[in-house]
């Protein structure tokens, strides 16, 4: 059957008359080639059922919102509630980030002209990423900074030095986290100054991050 532009919309299967599909709903439509779109649709008893799950799935929406009379403008407003809290909490995280970065820097030992940061601590794993590099540009001359870090009981280690740790001392961070994340049976990499792995025993972080100092030979 031909529909203006459109040919064979029930994909073979014809009806005698549109009467006799009852309710219709388009479920899908996407692009299978150059002009063409594929519609798919629930029609009959099918499409009864859909409609009531759909009627019954915003009861149990609405019930979590006090059975709101305006349920979009309720979610709306969680929604951007949501968002400014994520905003200060990104805020307050950030500041807590910079104050990890001094008190470590602070606490830094030399070790034959080296500035050795080691720590194991709880951390998001991209809040980790941050302090090394804060802590990278904290630090003048050589640098060894060694992070274990445990999110939501998943280990994280942190490797970033200098740039003469790599050239001088020829060490590679993406070698030498691979090699320490075995301790906490995981895996990873990344460039020679800068690398991260994950893994699952988070039991292992300490002897991890002594395994990279051992590594780095100071």
């Amino acid at each position: 059957m031909r529909f203006g532009p459109s040919c064979e919309l029930c994909g073979g299967i014809h009806a005698t008359s549109t009467g006799r599909i009852g309710f219709f709903k388009i479920i899908s439509e996407a692009s299978v080639a150059a002009g063409i779109r594929r519609i798919e649709a629930k029609t009959g008893k099918e499409c009864e059922e859909l409609l009531y799950q759909t009627e019954d799935l915003l009861k149990v929406v609405k019930s979590f919102f006090n059975n709101a009379k305006d349920l979009q403008g309720v979610i709306r407003k969680y929604i951007d509630e949501h968002d400014s809290m994520k905003k200060e909490i990104e805020s307050f995280q950030a500041q807590a980030v910079e104050r990890f970065a001094k008190q470590l820097v602070e606490k830094a030992r030399e070790v034959n002209g080296v500035k050795l940061v080691s720590a194991v601590m709880p951390l998001e794993p991209a809040a980790a990423k941050d302090l090394a590099f804060k802590i990278r540009a904290a630090v003048e001359g050589s640098l060894l900074c060694v992070l274990g870090t445990k999110y939501q009981d998943k280990p994280q280690l942190t490797i970033m030095m200098s740039d003469d740790m790599v050239s001088d001392h020829s060490l590679n961070a993406g070698q030498m986290v691979r090699e320490a994340a075995k301790l906490i049976q995981g895996g990873g990499g990344g460039q020679p100054h800068f690398a991260q792995a994950g893994g699952k025993n988070p039991d292992g972080l300490s002897a991890a991050v002594d395994k990279v100092i051992e590594l780095a030979k100071l």
